[in-house]
């Protein structure tokens, strides 16, 4: 409220108003009352006095107070004595002293708000002091409440008005918070209503306003804006992150933020082929990933408000060597003198390094995938390893160069093993071939004609 003539401190019941004098002069009968207007809390305490004056005597008569009364509202024509009336039963008191009287009300309600009029009785004149005080009792604003517009679900890029109300005498300013990530509240308007435009994702979260005028404050109960929206872009993770080996369990994991929340569905690249999905779980396990299992992955989120692919991911699994193949160039009979050209290959992630050595001989004899041996002699036959290693392992093959006696050119036959056995087993075989050529060569001998001299 608001008067040069007025000032007042107002809180919780119990709370005095103390107020300031302004002087009220009534005829020859001094009266001065605390102020004009006052202003109070409901269910406070308030206290306005009166200070008055009269002539000793009148009427050559000696002059002596025998009553004070504090009046307000007229009843039928009369002035309502407030210490004796009904409404005010309990709650008020008259308090004089020294020509000062104070009257105090209790428990203050609207109805209060009225004008208070001091009189006092002497012997022989009685007066009221008019004007008098007028009381306006307020209130600190009510809880305000919130509603928001549309009350339907909030989808993200529509429009949305909130607007808060509060019971407040003097009327409520208003202003809206915004809870953050720390429970902290942030400022983001003033004004009965808060209108967002365009509404985002972002402006997801608990809203709250604030009722202030001059007797308090109150803050309203939060409200929730939830703004549904599609599917986010994905993100893909691997677990683990680092290099992934052959045989290893190994989790896809998809997340998009979305609201309401997406179901993701997994998918591996063929090329221009689609693929049926490979699970409709956020995650993707593999227990034992195998070369087969390696390629491009991605993952597809939905839910009702749309649909989002993500980015593909490449899954490259690392391997030791496989059984290395060798190749003999020329691949037919060689002739003593000619070059021959060993390659070795080997299906390895990373690539494999190779080396070559031969049987009995414990230096290395090349490196390289490649090994030439020029002008090709008979002590050249024998058996060559061809080794094929990273750093997760080594596999080895072997091959065999075979003269045969007598002959002046060689048959070249390759056994490619990785712990020697195919070798014997060649041993073995030849052994057998051998013996049976021999058996076969005795047996046509055994059948030649022989000449036969006939006794004449």
């Amino acid at each position: 409220m608001r008067g040069a003539a007025m000032s007042f401190t107002a809180a919780a019941s119990g709370l005095v108003v103390f107020l300031l004098s302004v002087s009220v002069v009534q005829s020859q009968y001094g009266m001065t009352y605390s102020s004009t207007k006052i202003c109070a809390v409901k269910g406070s305490t308030v206290e306005i006095r009166c200070s008055y004056t009269y002539p000793s005597t009148s009427n050559g008569h000696v002059n002596t107070v025998e009553k004070t009364c504090w009046f307000t509202t007229w009843k039928d024509l009369k002035p309502v004595d407030v210490t004796t009336d009904s409404e005010y039963a309990g709650r008020v008191e008259d308090l004089c002293e020294n020509n000062t009287c104070t009257l105090r009300i209790k428990n203050l309600t609207e109805s209060d708000s009225v004008e208070y009029w001091f009189s006092i009785k002497t012997r022989q004149y009685t007066h009221l002091g008019v004007p008098g005080t007028t009381l306006s009792v307020t209130d600190a604003p009510k809880p305000p409440s919130v509603s928001v517009s549309p009350s339907a679900e909030i989808e993200e890029g529509s429009s949305v008005t909130l607007t808060c109300s509060s019971d407040a005498n003097p009327a409520a300013n208003y202003t809206w918070y915004k809870e953050d990530g720390n429970a902290d509240l942030s400022f983001v308007s003033e004004g009965p209503r808060l209108f967002l435009s365009s509404i985002q994702s972002s402006d997801s979260g608990q809203y709250y306003c604030t009722a202030d005028n001059l007797l308090g404050s109150r803050r309203s109960e939060p409200i929730f804006i939830d703004v549904t929206y599609a599917p986010k872009l994905p993100s893909v993770s691997v677990s683990p992150p680092a290099e992934i080996e052959e045989g290893s369990s190994v989790t896809l994991t998809c997340s998009s933020d979305a609201n309401p929340a997406a179901n993701y569905t997994w998918y591996k690249m063929n090329g221009n082929r689609k693929l049926p999905p490979l699970t409709t779980e956020p995650k993707l396990f593999f227990s034992s990933f195998q070369v087969s299992d390696s390629g491009k992955y991605y993952c597809r989120a939905d839910n009702l408000l749309g649909s989002r692919r993500s980015e593909s991911i490449s899954i490259d699994v690392k391997y030791a060597p496989k059984l290395p193949s060798v190749s003999v160039s020329p691949s037919a009979e060689i002739k003593e003198g000619r070059s021959v050209t060993l390659t070795c290959s080997s299906d390895a992630n990373p690539a494999a390094n190779y080396t070559w050595y031969k049987e009995d001989e414990d230096s290395l004899k090349a490196s390289g995938q490649i090994f030439t041996i020029t002008d090709f002699r008979a002590e050249h036959s024998g058996s060559y390893s061809c080794g094929a290693q990273n750093k997760l392992g080594r596999s080895n093959s072997t091959l065999t160069l075979i003269v045969v006696a007598g002959s002046s050119t060689m048959t070249v036959n390759i056994i490619g093993t990785t712990l020697g056995v195919l070798m014997l087993i060649l041993v073995f075989l030849l052994s057998l071939w051998m013996r049976k050529k021999k058996a076969l060569h005795s047996t046509t001998e055994a059948h030649e004609p022989v000449e036969i001299e006939t006794l004449t």
